[in-house]
């Protein structure tokens, strides 16, 4: 295990974790750093926390050695006096996680590409080594301060942990088919985390959250299938995604670098800006002297109407692109908005 930074300050409390509470710390070596303090929980036993503590420690080795552009660099883990916590020192990202675009709304796809594209190389890196992650997911991918997509909380999970932290961390949507059937993780099925995660980044929270419960489709397996997609998204991004969720590993993407080659060819363009509430869904494409409007309004769930149109950014006026002529159903909407991306 690499030593402790003995100068190790600790400053504010960053944020809360399933694994642990995170600081702001500095040190002499590296400067800022983000400091993770994994404490016993109270329903621990002592046999329970024992079992608990020396498998994190046993990871120390892997973590600090994980050194890659695109993974989170740790620098050292402890274990402190007290006997009842653990400390992680690691590089200090300032762009936080992208939970926090995952929960503002929509994010362009060409922003999902650079950060999908970082995050693979990331893992790719990771699996040479012979590491799984086992919780890919929006809050895990972490932006430093050159704006560069980083993997963090590698390690954390084993296949023991994985069903009850995920359940009581709220991520039991990013468990692969296979896992629920019990065979287990793999290079696999950090591959199908991947995918939802972009599924997730795409859409944003509250288009998300409309669909059925994941967990509840994903154990029997088709969930692929049922994705719900706003009408923007490509076809071409659509069957990227679906294949790297497939139920069959065999018809999967094998590895983050396939996984890689099946992303950088993704279009990006046009750049669509989305906003997206319960009951108005807005795109927004601009140009030096105009801008593209596109409002998907839903009034109900079965009274829905939609309009584009060209505006000015100066001197002008509005050009009528397109719209539903009234109101219509969601199904038609939908169809048409599809029609109208060209997706």
């Amino acid at each position: 295990m690499a030593p402790v930074v003995p100068a190790l300050q600790i400053g504010a409390k960053l944020g809360n974790g399933h694994f642990g509470v995170v600081f702001l710390g500095k040190d002499g070596v590296h400067g800022d750093v983000a400091v993770k303090v994994l404490a016993r929980k109270p329903t621990h036993t002592d046999k329970e926390w024992q079992e608990y503590k020396t498998g994190f420690l046993a990871e120390a080795q892997n973590l600090s050695k994980a050194t890659h552009r695109n993974v989170v660099q740790v620098y050292h883990i402890e274990e402190l006096p007290d006997g009842n916590s653990i400390r992680f020192c690691m590089a200090f990202c300032p762009g936080g996680s992208l939970q926090s675009a995952f929960e503002t709304g929509p994010m362009t796809l060409a922003a999902v590409r650079k950060a999908g594209t970082e995050v693979l190389m990331g893992l790719a890196a990771l699996h040479a080594r012979n590491m799984l992650h086992r919780d890919i997911k929006p809050g895990n991918i972490l932006i430093d301060a050159a704006g560069v997509a980083q993997i963090g909380d590698f390690g954390l999970v084993t296949d023991n942990l994985l069903l009850g932290y995920a359940s009581q961390a709220g991520y039991t949507d990013h468990i692969a088919h296979e896992v629920w059937l019990g065979k287990g993780t793999s290079a696999k099925s950090d591959v199908w985390a991947f995918g939802m995660t972009l599924y997730r980044l795409i859409h944003g929270k509250v288009w998300y959250e409309e669909s059925i419960e994941p967990k509840a489709i994903i154990k029997n397996g088709g969930f692929a299938d049922t994705l719900k997609w706003l009408p923007h998204v490509p076809k071409a991004w659509r069957r990227v995604i679906r294949k790297m969720m497939n139920d069959d590993t065999a018809s999967r993407y094998q590895t983050a670098g396939q996984a890689l080659g099946g992303l950088s060819r993704l279009p990006v363009a046009p750049v669509w800006s989305v906003s997206v509430t319960a009951d108005l869904i807005r795109w927004e494409q601009s140009s030096k002297a105009r801008r593209i409007v596109v409002e998907w309004i839903r009034h109900s769930p079965r009274k829905h109407e939609w309009a584009a149109w060209s505006e000015p950014l100066g001197k002008g006026r509005k050009m009528t692109l397109g719209g539903s002529g009234g109101i219509v159903g969601s199904r038609q909407a939908h169809k048409e908005l599809e029609a109208y991306f060209g997706a």
